[in-house]
């Protein structure tokens, strides 16, 4: 189904729904006539479909940009690429922008959650922090915030801001070391709020009116775990499944895997910050 949500701004849900992606990946289409795809979403040919027939008479997708090198927002880019002659845009491959603790960490053997990175993905046009990308009608300044992926954006455009997984209204987002990074988190969290914007549209899930009382409650929410995490271990040394089970005693037993990762990088985080 195609959402009208502003003149130049439109979303099409696609159906990937599980407990990490909500009802789907978000896939925006911004501008009119010429036109800039933000996460092309999962590798589906009907998702693919859908998003070709959203185009209005004589317009065309002029650039694709992917939020971060997970699968189910990068997958389609390079049919999609191929179907519009629209290049592909990302941050790098899926290791670009990872921090020398995480890469240490890598290199050391540390095995990823499973949690579906993107390792084909290469953009055709690589995008830095503070880049303007523009349009016929629009334009949008790429905010670099690793945490969820290393490969992590944002895109501000005007009062709107594009949050990817970083910001989500429904839930808060998978940190899974080595290419989640706590540290780096938090800090893109902060950064976010001061940006100050009206409206933020996530990856996956509704609209969220209150971009900044979100992101406080985000990060009041990892600070309480922080806590959780340290209480725990006045009581002497803890597997890391145990560790779960204690932090994440109000989660459903079938997020355990996933919160598993979260507690790692909560515990990276407390090691690096002695």
């Amino acid at each position: 189904m195609i959402e009208t949500l502003a003149p130049d701004l439109r979303r099409i849900v696609a159906l990937n729904p599980s407990p990490l992606t909500g009802a789907g990946t978000n896939t925006y289409l911004i501008g009119q006539g010429d036109l800039i795809v933000i996460d092309p979403g999962p590798a589906m040919p009907s998702h693919q479909a859908e998003i070709l027939a959203a185009l209005r008479p004589g317009e065309r997708v002029s650039r694709i940009l992917v939020t971060h090198t997970h699968l189910d927002h990068s997958g389609l880019a390079p049919a999609l690429a191929r179907a519009t002659g629209a290049p592909a845009m990302g941050f790098g491959r899926f290791d670009a922008g990872r921090s020398e603790r995480m890469r240490t960490l890598a290199a050391a053997g540390l095995p990823d959650g499973g949690e579906g990175i993107d390792r084909q993905f290469s953009p055709d046009i690589a995008v830095k922090d503070g880049d303007l990308i523009e349009g016929l009608s629009w334009s949008l300044r790429i905010l670099h915030t690793p945490g969820h992926a290393a490969t992590h954006v944002c895109l501000a455009m005007g009062n709107r801001l594009f949050t990817g997984d970083h910001v989500m209204g429904w839930s808060s987002s998978l940190i899974s070391p080595p290419d989640g990074d706590m540290a780096a988190y938090m800090a893109s969290l902060l950064r976010l709020q001061a940006a100050g914007s009206a409206i933020a549209h996530p990856a996956h899930g509704p609209d969220i009116a209150d971009p900044a009382g979100r992101i406080a409650a985000l990060i009041a929410h990892r600070r309480l775990r922080e806590t959780a995490l340290l209480d725990a271990l006045k009581g002497g040394a803890m597997t890391l499944a145990d560790l779960t089970a204690a932090v994440y005693h109000d989660t459903p037993a079938h997020l355990h895997a996933a919160a598993r990762r979260n507690v790692l990088a909560h515990v990276i985080d407390l090691v690096d910050r002695n």
